[in-house]
């Protein structure tokens, strides 16, 4: 394993043990550096600049035309999203464009069967956050929750043992209450273009380690995780038109990608995703490692998921497999563009036929019942 990884891998599991034991002391950033990235940030926030007005609320049902069809009708499937304003889906203007209408949409291609989306993410949202948005997602029972945290951890210096803390005991209650749950580690920060060094530099180191701790977090509590280095990482720094108009939250197109690494974590969870063949030999990109250098590898490798395994050693959780999952297209004409049907709220027009990466079924939301659950507060990420 190089340098890099081993060495992220310790502080990984040196920040998650703190949090598991209560630790306290360890910080995200080192003292040396408070003064100097204090003025860099306020420079980068100046430039940055705050996006008006909130997410778009997309809580609804989508898919229901599945339960029309179907032989015999199924509930839907309860989709709850928690987290900061990239769960929330700020930078875009249509509900349908947000990563939680993404993926409800996609689930329900997949799943062929309705799925109602409960979101309760803000702008603003810190680890600190989600015991509030916990409560609120409970009380909707859902099958699967997807939460995305962990970039305000990094620019509020909130201490990474803290705040991994407070990550893993949700993912714990989430599946003490039969809860799967799918985990969106802190983006790569070092490549927003308004983060100049030294503080790029620092970004990038902070937000990848605390992407690793928080796997190990996640993982040990029964849960799976998505690097999400992606959302803010190379393929965006080259792509402008994945930043919305301040250049750091995503753009349409940038949930959209976003969503598409995301989506078979979701089904893979839920046991909807096809099973690969067995291969004759080792799987490019997969293997079963320690939970630590599992989690150091994703955090250099956007997209990767790393997931629980027992049997090794007799604990779940001390090994993971990490996998490199192959992402599909959610509905086509979605990513293009195009309207094709929206949220409680919004013009309905022609429902998508499938999902681009061919597997068959209707995905397109529908209206219904709105959620009161979902709500936004103060601040940016």
């Amino acid at each position: 394993m190089p340098g890099t990884q081993q060495s992220r891998a310790r502080v990984a599991r040196r920040i998650a043990t703190a949090a598991a034991y209560g630790g306290g002391g360890l910080g995200v950033l080192g003292v040396g550096l408070v003064g100097l990235l204090l003025t860099e940030s306020k420079l980068a926030v100046q430039a940055i600049g705050i996006l008006d007005g909130d997410p778009p609320r997309a809580d609804g049902v989508y898919g229901e035309a599945f339960a029309d069809s179907a032989a015999e009708p199924q509930p839907p499937l309860v989709l709850a999203f928690l987290g900061d304003s990239t769960a929330a889906g700020l930078g875009v203007l249509r509900a349908r464009d947000t990563p939680g209408a993404l993926l409800a949409a996609g689930l329900a291609s997949v799943a062929e069967r309705p799925v109602r989306l409960v979101n309760v993410a803000f702008s603003g949202g810190r680890s600190a956050d989600l015991a509030g948005q916990l409560e609120q997602a409970l009380s909707c029972r859902p099958d699967i929750a997807v939460i995305m945290i962990g970039a305000n951890d990094v620019t509020r210096h909130s201490p990474a043992e803290l705040a991994v803390r407070q990550l893993g005991e949700t993912v714990a209650a989430l599946r003490a209450a039969g809860c799967e749950v799918v985990v969106g580690t802190c983006p790569d920060l070092g490549t927003i273009k308004p983060v100049r060094p030294p503080l790029r530099w620092v970004a990038r180191r902070v937000s990848r380690q605390l992407a690793a701790a928080q796997t190990i977090a996640v993982v040990e509590a029964g849960g799976r995780t998505v690097s999400l280095g992606s959302l803010l990482g190379p393929e965006f720094a080259a792509r402008p038109e994945m930043f919305a108009a301040d250049r750091y939250h995503p753009s349409a197109q940038g949930y959209a990608t976003a969503a598409m690494a995301v989506l078979p974590s979701v089904c893979a969870a839920l046991g909807l995703w096809p099973q690969e063949e067995p291969a004759d030999g080792p799987v490019p990109g997969e293997a079963v490692l320690p939970v630590a250098v599992a989690a150091a590898a994703a955090a250099d490798r956007a997209g990767s998921e790393v997931a629980a395994v027992g049997g090794v050693d007799g604990a779940a959780g001390r090994w993971a497999l990490l996998r490199h999952r192959l992402r599909v297209g959610l509905p086509g004409s979605w990513v293009a563009g195009e309207p094709v049907g929206g949220p409680p709220g919004e013009p309905s027009d022609e429902v998508p036929e499938g999902l681009s990466g061919g597997l068959s079924g209707s995905a397109g939301p529908v209206p219904g019942n709105t959620s009161a659950s979902s709500h936004t507060g103060a601040g940016d990420d």
